[in-house]
């Protein structure tokens, strides 16, 4: 009754009609300033060069090329008179794109140091917001701090999360918005300055054509995995501040790492370190670099335990791998044959390239397949069965074979052209995967036919790989002594085919033809 008598109050309802949407609106500000509250606010990362970590020129090998294009950039911001007086401008854009662990990163901190300007880092992942609007504001906000630090150095790492190309869709506005106002910064009305953008991506062929263009990134500079030389010189500046034994050899070590990156080659070093103080060694020997090499390519010991039969397989399967790859003239030297269970594998063989080689024929790429089926082929000639231990040969042989039919049109058929799998008609299709299949087919009988023919060495690897679990160069020389051998300057620079390999008996001397 009370409760009624108060609500049937008419002051009571004046009250509530005043006084309830003023409090409800008051709520629903004070929501929304709390989520605002809540928004995250990023705003550029400013890194001074008397900040940055000292990384000069000289600190940075294996990227000669970069170096020198970048040089120019940093000689510009250093004595911009000396380029206006000739009406040479700033370029607006410079887009550094490569695999990962090549050095991008490393070369815009060396810029950053070297020209003494300030310096403006961004991730670009930083500018991607489920809020519509914020990634384009701090687009504006990051460019306009630059201007007004001018001369000044933008860096934009990992581009492609807000460079990739427009799709126009609804889902993806917020990203559309975000790079159209990038795209209007670099080239639009607002006054440029003394402002140099670098960028640095993996994926260059999933960006927005827009952004590629002269007035944009009017340069994209590759920075490429080193070559043997950058090896070296990225080997020793890591080395330069370790303790290192008189046996190191950084020439052989460059030699063993053929592929690999700036970073990988840093981690070996690292890692080669590691071994050394797990000795209680004050320096760092050829044995512990031999050892960071294995852990970083092949992995880990593991303590698994195989059987006896499962031992015998995988010496057989190494063995073969070891036995084609040696009689193959095309095909890298074998360095190393383990049969220790490191990582995923069972066992592995090293090949050691006697240089880079950036091409390689049709007939090098067989051979290379028959060497990854030789594991496989000596498996199937000893036991009569054949396990799954080849699961990653088969994968690279079938790349490989992919590779050389529709990329390269090195097949039996359609060889002065490359055809778009969205163009290729089904006859086509059928056909090419017939050369795929035959491709691989005849790289399998080849290693068959190297097995058959040099049983007796096979065997004997095997058996010495049960004995002493790793073999080097000089063990595997000892076996295939009397075999002929390809000479050392005719590897990788001249094919001599699979008969070289197949033709020798070794019960008889080869004769001149062979």
């Amino acid at each position: 009754m009370l409760h009624s008598a108060f609500l049937g109050d008419p002051n009571v309802i004046t009250w509530i009609h005043d006084w309830v949407p003023l409090i409800f609106m008051g709520a629903l500000v004070v929501l929304v300033g709390l989520t605002m509250r809540m928004i995250p606010r990023t705003r550029p990362a400013e890194i001074r060069p008397q900040e940055t970590p000292p990384i000069a020129w000289g600190d940075i090998a294996g990227v000669d090329e970069a170096k020198d294009e970048l040089r120019e950039i940093v000689d510009y911001l250093r004595n911009s008179k000396r380029f206006r007086r000739l009406g040479a401008n700033l370029p607006s854009g410079i887009l550094l794109h490569g695999p990962p662990g090549t050095g991008k990163t490393l070369l815009a901190k060396a810029v950053a140091h070297e020209s003494g300007a300030t310096f403006f880092s961004q991730s670009a992942s930083s500018f991607v917001e489920m809020f519509a609007g914020l990634g384009s504001a701090r687009i504006r906000r990051l460019f306009k701090e630059a201007r007004r630090h001018a001369p000044a150095i933008i860096f934009i790492d990992e581009l492609d999360a807000i460079g990739t190309a427009r799709s126009g869709g609804a889902a993806n506005r917020e990203y559309d918005q975000t790079l159209n106002q990038l795209l209007v910064e670099m080239d639009g009305f607002s006054a440029k300055g003394d402002v140099v953008v670098l960028a640095s991506t993996n994926l260059l062929e999933k960006l927005d054509p827009a952004l590629l263009r002269p007035g944009r990134f009017d340069r994209h500079i590759f920075v490429s995995p080193p070559d043997l030389t950058g090896r070296e010189s990225i080997l020793k500046v890591h080395s330069r501040n370790k303790e290192l034994a008189a046996d190191v050899d950084f020439g052989l070590l460059a030699r063993q790492t053929s592929g690999l990156t700036g970073a990988e080659l840093a981690n070996i070093c690292n890692e080669a370190a590691i071994f050394a103080a797990r000795r209680d060694s004050d320096q760092i020997e050829m044995g512990d670099f031999d050892a960071a090499l294995e852990r970083v390519m092949a992995g880990v010991p593991t303590r698994r335990t195989l059987s006896e039969h499962e031992r015998r397989v995988v010496a057989y399967h190494e063995a073969g791998h070891a036995l084609c790859g040696e009689l193959l003239p095309s095909v890298d030297p074998v360095h190393r044959i383990s049969i220790v269970p490191r990582g995923v594998a069972l066992g592995y063989t090293l090949n050691l390239p006697d240089e880079d080689r950036h091409l390689k024929t049709r007939e090098e790429l067989i051979d290379l397949m028959t060497m990854l089926l030789g594991g496989r082929g000596a498996e199937e000639l000893v036991f009569g069965s054949i396990t799954t231990g080849a699961s990653d040969d088969l994968k690279r042989v079938g790349d490989i074979a992919y590779a050389m039919v529709h990329e390269f049109a090195m097949g039996n058929g359609i060889r002065s052209m490359k055809v778009a799998p969205e163009t290729m008609s089904e006859t086509t299709r059928r056909v090419r995967d017939e050369e795929v299949r035959e491709l691989a087919d005849q790289a399998a009988r080849a290693a068959r036919t190297i097995l058959t023919a040099h049983r007796a060495q096979l065997d004997e690897l095997a058996s010495t790989l049960l004995t002493k679990e790793v073999l080097e160069r000089p063990d595997l020389e000892a076996i295939m002594r009397g075999i002929p051998q390809a000479a050392p300057e005719r590897r990788g620079s001249r094919h001599l085919g699979i008969a070289a390999a197949t033709a020798v008996d070794p019960a008889r001397p080869a004769s001149a033809g062979e």
